[in-house]
């Protein structure tokens, strides 16, 4: 290569611009030239995960801390398996990449004209362009040199601009030849306000907010995905009123904070919260996403709720569009405004549960055990199972120290996202990770990637033997009752602890309380792999806030 400037490192040098210091791989001989050649003579750190599903939902834990995310993988039989990851991601404003390694032009033309086929062909050019155009910001294929800056430079700022993956097929052929070096910085497109727009919306929710006897301010993961948090923090302090978040972006914000009732989560939420919910006379939600899972069973009044998203503003029948949300809530800043007097959420101190060390573990009584555990140098991910019910109501004090993918809930999500989490958290951090046991037979591999790069994070399964969300969304009743439980629910068990023994990290199983503590314990002196820690509860046991659901 000598003193040629390369696409191979155009590409390499804008991630490294972005931040990103660690690449999720799986070798595949389209995209080995570039990860051997280029990637691991950078200053980005080759992560060799197990599979392209792991490899994604890493990059996107990854992304979710450190603001840019990346995985590289080979075409079509490496690629489509990471479409699952790259779906969640683009559901939740992720800011992921995937480098997709693609036959050289060569081959692909062979292939068109002849009919010859390349190992992992399916039907030319256009196919994995074609399904990654649905689930991206931007799609890509690096087939010239000359344009290859100007389509990375597209593909990134589209990502870093819409929080969502993006896709980039760079062909075998294109990595070593020559192109132009980069100019200008990469900057995320600002949302462009209309004036008038916005200053209707900034007059409107002034007005509702000075005039309200019980206004509540509602955070959404859009302060987080867009870097609201210390905006959003003093608009909070201003207003001196009190704020929720939602399962989606809890703590965003630390939950040490004195205005801090809770995490609104319809009729899981705390029955102070839900009060809180019910008697407030206008609530002005910030970057919040309506969905089934952060409204359960709780009818939202939207004649009273306004929703300020990225770039639009809905409050009753008034739609304002062009009204960034950055633009909003300064502008609120800006006007100093002032509200009615009212009671901040009573803080109560955190005591340690009296329990029973020979007693049989209970979903509640786990999370009621775990509390304790937790402080401000702790981040909790949650995986789509009943998990969500008992974090929901965990006490995080470390802001942005919770980890969920509640809107697109893709079961199994959690453990190798917990990978991607712990290289990109401080390391003061310890990551705790609660996984139902359904959702980890899905990627129980990331334990290999976790040990070979003596990552620590500590994961939680819990043991009982159903895929209990999906029973409780179809029949809950089954849980207060002797009723079956749906036969597609009942799992094969697996000794979990065990998986220690095969990847070569650390291992409890636990019954009883004195059990987890000792291996809680054991665990946290385990600084060079990840602890699992198997927690064996009844199959009829769920969290206390899952109980408002019984059919």
């Amino acid at each position: 290569m000598g003193d040629t400037y390369t696409v191979g490192q155009y590409l390499i040098d804008r991630l490294g611009e972005l931040g990103l210091g660690h690449l999720f791989s799986v070798a595949g001989d389209y995209s080995i030239e570039w990860v051997n050649s280029y990637v691991e003579k950078s200053g980005i750190q080759v992560i060799e995960e197990v599979n392209e599903l792991n490899a994604g939902y890493a990059a996107d834990g990854y992304a979710r801390l450190k603001g840019i995310g990346a995985l590289c993988v080979t075409y079509s039989a490496g690629s489509l398996c990471a479409t699952n990851a790259i779906a969640g991601s683009y559901v939740e404003k992720v800011p992921v990449v995937l480098i997709n390694g693609a036959p050289s032009i060569q081959k692909t033309l062979t292939f068109e004209q002849t009919g010859y086929s390349s190992h992992h062909f399916i039907s030319g050019r256009e196919t994995d362009l074609q399904v990654f155009e649905y689930i991206t910001a931007a799609a890509v294929r690096i087939d010239s040199p000359h344009l290859a800056p100007m389509l990375i430079d597209y593909a990134l700022t589209q990502c870093i601009t819409e929080r969502r993956p993006v896709y980039i097929e760079l062909l075998e052929d294109m990595v070593d030849l020559e192109c132009t070096r980069p100019s200008n910085a990469l900057k995320a497109a600002p949302v462009i306000s209309d004036e008038d727009s916005l200053d209707q919306s900034i007059a409107q929710i002034s007005e509702r907010l000075q005039n309200a006897t019980k206004p509540l301010i509602w955070i959404g993961v859009e302060i987080d995905r867009f870097g609201l948090h210390d905006q959003a923090e003093r608009l909070i302090r201003n207003l001196k009123i009190p704020y929720v978040t939602e399962l989606l972006s809890k703590a965003i914000l630390s939950e040490d904070d004195v205005q801090f009732a809770g995490v609104f989560d319809g009729k899981s939420s705390s029955s102070y919260v839900q009060s809180l919910a019910k008697d407030s006379d206008f609530v002005l939600a910030l970057g919040v996403w309506l969905t089934d899972i952060n409204d359960l069973g709780w009818p939202i009044d939207l004649a009273k709720t306004a929703f300020a998203s990225r770039d639009t503003v809905k409050y009753g029948t008034t739609f304002n569009a062009q009204v960034s949300l950055a633009d909003l809530v300064n502008g609120l800043i800006d006007k100093r405004l002032t509200c009615k007097a009212q009671s901040l959420p009573a803080k109560t101190a955190r005591h340690t549960p009296v329990v029973n060390a020979a007693g049989e573990i209970t979903y509640q009584g786990f999370y009621d055990f775990i509390q304790q555990q937790i402080d401000e140098n702790t981040i909790v991910g949650a995986d789509a199972s009943l998990n969500y019910f008992g974090s929901l109501l965990l006490e995080v004090g470390a802001r942005r120290g919770f980890i969920v993918q509640s809107s697109y809930s893709a079961i199994g999500y959690i453990g190798p996202a917990a990978t991607g989490v712990s290289l990109a958290k401080q390391d003061k951090q310890r990551l705790l990770v609660f996984a139902g046991d359904g959702g980890f037979q899905m990627t129980a591999q990331c334990l290999s990637t976790q040990t070979r790069f003596n990552l620590n994070p500590i994961i939680f399964v819990m043991d009982n033997g159903i895929y209990g969300v999906e029973q409780w969304l179809a029949d809950a009743s089954v849980f207060h009752g002797n009723k079956p439980f749906y036969n597609s629910c009942i799992l094969h068990r697996w000794n979990y602890s065990k998986l220690a023994e095969v990847f070569g990290c650390h291992g409890w199983k636990v019954d009883t309380y004195g059990e987890l503590e000792e291996a809680i314990n054991g665990a946290k002196e385990n600084l060079n792999s990840p602890s699992i820690i198997q927690v064996v509860v009844p199959q009829r046991s769920i969290p206390d806030n899952a109980n408002w659901k019984a059919s």
